[in-house]
């Protein structure tokens, strides 16, 4: 069984900074596509930030420039450096990963979610 496992979440004063961890476990699948997203209260889904088996990345506007998402393959973890945080990022975050499994198949696997909030 596959499994994503979020952490380092937390409260946050605007400005400051929080560094999320995905960690995939479990046994027979390699990782595509490793993706974070967040919900507030009342809005959307939102996709955050996406990276690639091949290292290419995007970001939603909203976080470009403060955002960055990166892997560690070898431990099969993404990461979501978040700096200078606002208010309007309070969300639950969640990772979703996209995998190729060794039986052939693909299939998506999300995380549990960890919260952010940013307040002062």
């Amino acid at each position: 069984q596959v499994q994503l496992v979020e952490s380092g979440g937390g409260l946050v004063q605007p400005g400051g900074s929080l560094r999320l961890s995905c960690a995939a476990s479990g046994s027979g699948f390699s990782i595509n596509i490793m993706d974070w997203y967040r919900q507030a209260p009342g809005k959307q889904r939102e996709l955050v930030a996406r990276i690639t088996s091949g290292g290419s990345t995007n970001y939603a506007d909203s976080v470009k420039g403060r955002f960055t998402i990166s892997r560690d393959n070898a431990k099969n973890t993404v990461y979501l450096q978040m700096n200078s945080l606002k208010p309007e990022d309070t969300a639950v975050y969640r990772c979703n990963a996209d995998l190729l499994l060794q039986s052939g198949g693909r299939r998506t696997y999300w995380g549990q979610g960890t919260q952010v909030t940013v307040s002062s």
